[in-house]
């Protein structure tokens, strides 16, 4: 349990960007970045951090997986913490990188300071900075998606709620299913096409259901994924990250998925 604290004290945090949000969406990067300085926090971002090693890591490649997490390991052990806008990577550094190397002592010591350090970045904002944000999101029906891995690894669920309640202007509706897997899975949404698409048009229905015009969420692969199947489906929910809403950054960029909507009706 860790102790909550004021943002009295600067802590020294490590910002661990991931790949999707670097090579997908950096509004994500950009608005963590706001939030953690805003909470007073003196962030880095080192340059040599790479993938947390899931996608290896998920298709049986403990090799390389581990590879992967020494590097990450290394890179971010001079910060105080460690904190990252999706529950799916920090799941991986958290929970699985102290079982990459169960039988390595020195790097199983190492990893599960690693472990102890890395915080998703809600549960890092409410559960260590006991911090209040201030900035009123848009107005509007808005509904939430729990990604599995922060939801049944680490336990994020109360902890976006709280900071978007404290932040006011919104009018969050729970959906029945708020809770259910979208269907992405990371691999498993291209080793098993049929079954991923029946699972987030559930999902999407679910959605349609609370009449939200907004669907907000911590994790960027689910986010990705269930705004692609929106499109697809010509159906006009906007899709965002909590982090851009709280931080203001959803007033000067598009929602998830309406760049490629954009060039398609230019083109």
């Amino acid at each position: 349990m860790v102790e909550s604290k004021t943002h009295d004290t600067k802590f020294r945090v490590g910002l661990f960007v991931t790949c999707l949000v670097d090579l997908m969406r950096p509004a994500v990067g950009h608005a963590t970045l706001k939030l953690l300085e805003d909470a007073g926090c003196d962030v880095g971002i080192p340059v040599t951090q790479t993938c947390c090693g899931q996608p290896a890591y998920n298709a049986g490649d403990a090799k390389d997986a581990r590879t992967i997490a020494a590097q990450v390991i290394e890179t971010f052990e001079p910060f105080e913490y460690v904190v990252t806008p999706s529950g799916s990577c920090a799941s991986m550094l958290k929970i699985h990188y102290p079982n990459l190397f169960k039988n390595e002592i020195d790097w199983k010591s190492r990893a599960e300071n690693l472990a102890a350090k890395t915080f998703e970045l809600s549960s890092f904002l409410t559960d260590v900075l006991n911090q209040k944000i201030f900035h009123a999101p848009c107005s509007g029906k808005t509904t939430y998606h729990d990604g599995c891995s922060g939801l049944r690894e680490l336990g994020i669920k109360r902890q976006p709620r709280v900071l978007l309640e404290q932040a006011g202007g919104i009018e969050l509706v729970e959906a029945k299913e708020a809770e259910s897997c979208c269907g992405f899975g990371g691999l498993f949404c291209v080793k098993h096409a049929d079954v991923s698409t029946h699972i987030v048009d559930a999902k999407i229905d679910d959605i349609q259901k609370t009449g939200a015009g907004l669907l907000l969420g911590g994790d960027l692969g689910c986010l990705l994924n269930i705004a692609g199947r929106l499109h697809r489906r010509g159906i006009d929910i906007q899709v965002r990250h909590f982090a851009e809403v709280l931080s203001g950054h959803d007033q000067t960029v598009p929602a998830i998925g309406a760049e490629e909507q954009t060039k398609e009706t230019s083109s």
